[in-house]
């Protein structure tokens, strides 16, 4: 039984080789408790989009601060620090409070299950007892032959 000594065994010998994965153009804001980042969409082909920002604005985000994302401030272009805000390419670094994206997402759900039940209530109105009608919603995903 051969028994390498400590010296040989290093963290470099025993880590997993690291795997390529495409860039990013943008780049990830540590998280930070009680806040959801979302990049926002400021301009589309040079054309200012205000419409789009003022609507995150009333979804409960703000632009988040040059000062107060220094991991994101490297990859800022030049509009960044001029605003004080993160803007890259058109797209500004937003955040809102967890909670008001939470009851956001929640109304969002309650609107499309409430949207699936009328549909599925005018479907099952031309229910026949002669030829039943079936609303199944399974899916399944099958890999390889049968």
């Amino acid at each position: 039984m051969s028994r390498e000594s400590r010296e040989v065994q290093t963290r470099e010998n025993t880590e997993r080789p690291r795997q390529w994965k495409p860039p990013s153009s943008l780049p990830d804001p540590l998280p930070r408790d009680g806040w959801k980042h979302r990049w926002v969409r400021t301009s589309v082909l040079g054309k200012d989009d205000a419409r789009n920002v003022a609507t995150r604005h009333q979804d409960g985000f703000e632009p988040c601060k040059y000062e107060d994302y220094p991991e994101v401030a490297r990859a800022l272009l030049a509009t960044g620090p001029q605003t004080g805000n993160i803007e890259i390419g058109g797209l500004m670094l937003c955040r809102a409070p967890v909670e008001m994206v939470e009851q956001r997402n929640g109304y969002y759900q309650k609107q499309a299950h409430d949207w699936m039940q009328s549909v599925d209530s005018n479907f099952m109105r031309e229910n026949d007892p002669r030829m039943p009608l079936f609303n199944d919603r399974r899916s399944e995903v099958r890999f390889g032959k049968r």
